[in-house]
């Protein structure tokens, strides 16, 4: 098992989270959808956690288990994002590029199971 502190794809789900919830500590409608809010943030907290969470487990079965996790919170996340775009929460270049994260990290842990199959 390697670090997982330094997997690239954890440093990128770390920022991702930290763009969450700064974006969501600095939105109005965020502050009024508490329960919308919430949920994001603790989607993006799941991705970095499960991660970590795996790649500390042991094995490679394990890790893989967690990294698929990792995976459907990016999916969940990204789904939140595309909703709080489409009811105005978020501006258009604003969501874009918190989607276009979840899509690079989602990749990124694609090609980590891939390579932990191996």
């Amino acid at each position: 098992m390697s670090n997982f502190e330094n997997l690239k794809v954890w440093h990128k789900a770390i920022e991702l989270a930290v763009n969450i919830y700064n974006t969501t500590a600095n939105n109005k409608s965020f502050a009024k959808d508490f329960e919308l809010r919430d949920q994001i943030r603790r989607a993006a907290v799941s991705i970095s956690s499960n991660i970590s969470e795996g790649d500390e487990l042991g094995t490679d079965k394990q890790a893989i288990r967690q990294f698929y996790i990792a995976k459907g919170s990016s999916a969940e996340l990204f789904t939140q994002i595309t909703i709080s775009g489409k009811i105005g929460y978020l501006r258009r270049p604003e969501y874009e590029s918190l989607l276009k994260e979840c899509k690079t990290i989602s990749a990124m842990l694609s090609n980590l199971i891939k390579a932990r199959l191996k």
